[in-house]
């Protein structure tokens, strides 16, 4: 089966802009997803083991987790605070990471790990952060709505909740990556190891469609757009 979705190939082909906080926007990021797309041929027929699958799905996290920090960025410097991109992130992480991502991870490698008698106590952790990253989720999202935001201290409550989510998920996910991904070739077969590359994509058109990945990598480009994140070039030192 091809594995077109990964590579950060990103195409535009029937999505609408992310929310009201992606009114507008397209510019360079619709240019970089044209130039995408010419390369796509050349890597089309690419195989992603299911590890490196999960890597890449935590990149969409950490670039969740960025326009996270931009927010309490603005927030912290009485800049308007963009209410409606918090939203829209918080959307997709309840969507791609909560419902899919992690769900595929509880579903196939946690249980492996624990027949295995491998690894259990970080996965009872990460469990449990999973657990947690919801209910910090279900905040945000609770407040981040117009009228969410006229209660009293509704704001600070939207920031902790981000500040704990960032603080949570940039270590789990770093263990992840390093600790258990890597393990996972040692407590499953090569054939079934195979299978579950499958079961990982066919799962991911089933809850996303064609464009699957690549679509939520575009969507989160538009909001790193919308607070003014995407150009990656703004975060290089100078001099």
């Amino acid at each position: 089966m091809n594995r077109d979705r990964r590579g950060f190939l990103v195409r535009t082909g029937g999505m609408g802009l992310v929310g009201a906080a992606a009114v507008g926007l397209g510019g360079s990021l619709a240019a970089a997803d044209q130039a995408g797309g010419k390369k796509k041929a050349a890597g089309a027929d690419e195989d992603v083991a299911p590890p490196e699958d999960l890597m890449r799905e935590h990149g969409v996290l950490n670039r969740i987790l960025l326009i996270y920090e931009e927010a309490i960025r603005r927030a912290e410097a009485k800049q308007p605070f963009p209410t409606e991109t918090v939203a829209s992130a918080a959307g997709i992480i309840r969507r791609f990471i909560e419902q899919y991502h992690e769900k595929l991870e509880e579903d196939h490698l946690f249980p492996r790990f624990e027949k295995a008698h491998k690894l259990v106590d970080l996965v009872a952790t990460l469990r449990r952060q999973h657990q947690a990253g919801r209910k910090l989720t279900d905040r945000i999202v609770e407040v981040a709505t117009p009228a969410g935001m006229q209660a009293a201290g509704s704001q600070q409550k939207m920031l902790d909740a981000m500040r704990s989510f960032i603080r949570m998920y940039r270590p789990h996910e770093a263990r992840e990556d390093t600790i258990l991904f890597p393990a996972l070739r040692s407590i499953v077969p090569p054939k079934e190891f195979a299978e579950l590359g499958e079961q990982f994509e066919a799962k991911e058109h089933e809850l996303f469609g064609k464009e699957g990945f690549e679509g939520i990598v575009v969507q989160v480009g538009k909001l790193e757009q919308a607070v003014g994140i995407y150009d990656l070039d703004q975060f290089t030192p100078r001099g």
